[in-house]
């Protein structure tokens, strides 16, 4: 069970927190005790996170959202980049649009949201800031060349940065999921998942509160000398793939 102390007095942003993984790990970092930002272009559903409008894709737009944060609170302690889009096709009949899309979304995005919200993390006393990537940023995977190369490229922005703010005590790590079980999986043809299932060493597909427990672990007391580093929560898909 989650300690409704342990992240007392922090203060939260999450992006995407109107997604299935994004909703889990508001709901976790709150219990937790933490004031959650939820940075969306929609609302979450339900929830007591304060949502802040924001396209991840401009930059404007992020540095507003970072700004109210600022106002409200003066300080920010824990950053999870969450949102994410995909748009599958090999890459010979890939759209240059949806190329752009993806990468706008989950890489420049993971970037726009680091460069307005460490100024923050540095007035304290340390922060974290977690990436969501994907095994498919390992490994790669048939017709997912967009999201796969974004995903790809957020391992190498974590650990750079790493190296950029380990100085002032803040951790930048990246939790790499395997197939969630969310609403937008459970639509997407039956034969796929059980490929996903298949690769998986469990036998069973990742819950969303699975991808929120790790940024928990991260984000806590236990997490606080790792940084620069890939968990990969899947269970097993990424061995059972190769």
């Amino acid at each position: 069970m989650t300690d409704a102390t342990e992240l007392r007095g922090r203060v939260a942003v999450v992006t995407g927190g109107a997604g299935g993984i994004g909703k889990a790990i508001l709901h976790s970092l709150q219990a937790a005790g933490a004031q959650v930002f939820c940075f969306d272009l929609v609302a979450p559903a339900e929830g007591t996170s304060t949502w802040v409008g924001c396209d991840m894709r401009d930059a404007a737009s992020v540095a507003s959202a970072v700004q109210q944060v600022e106002r409200e609170c003066g300080r920010c302690d824990i950053v999870v980049h969450a949102a994410g889009v995909a748009r599958d096709a090999v890459v010979w009949k890939m759209a240059v649009e949806d190329w752009d899309l993806v990468h706008a979304v989950n890489l420049r995005g993971a970037f726009l949201l680091m460069r307005h919200t460490i100024p923050l993390l540095r007035r304290g006393e340390g922060g974290r800031i977690v990436l969501i990537g994907s095994i498919n940023g390992s490994r790669g995977k048939f017709g997912t060349s967009a999201y796969s190369a974004s995903k790809a490229g957020l391992l190498g922005l974590a650990k750079s940065v790493a190296r950029e703010t380990g100085r002032f005590g803040i951790l930048v790590n990246v939790i790499e999921p395997g197939w969630v079980r969310t609403p937008l999986t459970e639509a997407v043809p039956p034969q796929v998942r059980e490929v996903a299932v298949a690769e998986s060493l469990l036998g069973t597909l990742v819950e969303p509160e699975d991808i929120a427990g790790a940024v928990l672990y991260l984000c806590g007391p236990a997490g606080r000398r790792i940084t620069g580093q890939i968990l990969r929560v899947d269970g097993g898909q990424f061995l059972g793939s190769s």
